[in-house]
């Protein structure tokens, strides 16, 4: 699909729900700047076409596919991005009506040290004044806060890895649909101290008593979005990551292996890799990689946190939606 090509239009989205489409309404102008390394970078875009997709449920959308200067490339990749994606230019580059900045996997202990700090912070400051809304996903968010606010992400005593329910707390549209509790993937080494957050404007969306805050947003001339997890994952993303980490262990790429993911396994299959894990920290082999990988084969993990995934950029696109409609509409009154 060309990069900027209209997204085919689905009979409905989620829950059957179906917008009635204003005779001549512009597309809505979404873009995406995909951080991602290399070996994500496209199964993310990807991941991010089907939830606007089924989100659109008949309006038009354009997504604008955008990079960012200082992100490491590989020459294979660097190619194959080439006529798909444009480099981010907030001299160049005209308003949209929606945004999403990806994380990165992260190369430097400080994220102001990272080789894209000063192109993020131009995005972020963009974007403020030239989109209706924009989201923040993961290390995105915590770039963002600390460049507006100078708010610090903190090391956690482990990572957070799995499936994790979390529970309103307000009652934003953008959260509207979701029931008492909704599931939502993480897979993040750092947080963010919702004190912090609270005392510099910032509004909880959805929290978890056991990995802290989830979403949360700040509405200044663009409302920007925050998301610590990842709605947008495949059903096997995790497991990837996981199979990624213990391989690194095993290699002695990193220290110890990997915690198997919270609420992602079926139990039976959380138990033996924990059993493998175990055996891997007392001696490291590349044993553990294959008896792994066979025992996630046997009952591949599923996603139950799409139907929550789906509702919220539902709320996202009615919202921008709304908003570009009363846009247009101003700018014809305006014209006549």
């Amino acid at each position: 699909m060309p990069a900027n090509a209209p997204l085919a239009a689905l009979d409905a989205g989620p829950r059957g729900k179906r917008r009635t489409q204003r005779p001549g309404a512009r597309p809505l102008a979404i873009g995406l700047v995909n951080n991602m390394p290399d070996a994500a970078v496209f199964a993310t875009e990807a991941q991010f076409r089907r939830l606007i997709d089924v989100a659109c449920a008949g309006r038009p959308v354009e997504i604008k596919l955008l990079c960012l200067e200082g992100v490491p490339r590989t020459r294979a990749v660097v190619m194959r991005m080439q006529g798909r994606y444009g480099r981010f230019s907030p001299k160049d580059q005209e308003p949209l009506d929606g945004l999403i900045v990806t994380g990165a996997e992260p190369r430097a202990p400080r994220l102001t040290d990272e080789p894209y700090w000063a192109a993020l912070g131009s995005l972020v400051d963009w974007a403020r004044l030239n989109t209706t809304s924009t989201i923040f996903s993961c290390l995105a968010a915590h770039a963002a806060v600390l460049h507006l606010h100078g708010i610090d992400r903190r090391r956690l005593a482990r990572k957070v890895s799995g499936v994790f329910p979390v529970r309103a707390e307000t009652d934003h549209p953008l959260i509207a649909g979701g029931g008492a509790e909704r599931l939502v993937p993480h897979s993040r080494l750092n947080g963010l101290s919702p004190r912090a957050l609270r005392a510099h404007g910032y509004e909880i969306l959805t929290r978890s008593g056991r990995i802290g805050v989830d979403a949360f947003i700040r509405d200044d001339k663009s409302l920007f979005v925050f998301l610590q997890g990842h709605p947008e994952y495949d059903a096997a993303t995790l497991l990837l990551e996981y199979q990624r980490d213990l391989r690194r262990f095993v290699r002695g790429d990193q220290p110890s292996p990997p915690q198997v993911p919270t609420g992602y396994f079926h139990g039976a299959t959380s138990a033996a890799l924990r059993e493998i894990r175990a055996r891997a920290v007392v001696r490291p082999s590349e044993t553990a990689l294959s008896e792994s990988a066979a025992i996630m084969a046997r009952k591949p993990p599923q996603a139950p946190w799409s139907v929550w995934s789906e509702r919220l950029y539902s709320n996202w696109i009615d919202l921008l939606t709304a908003r570009a409609a009363g846009v247009d509409e101003a700018a014809r009154v305006q014209a006549h």
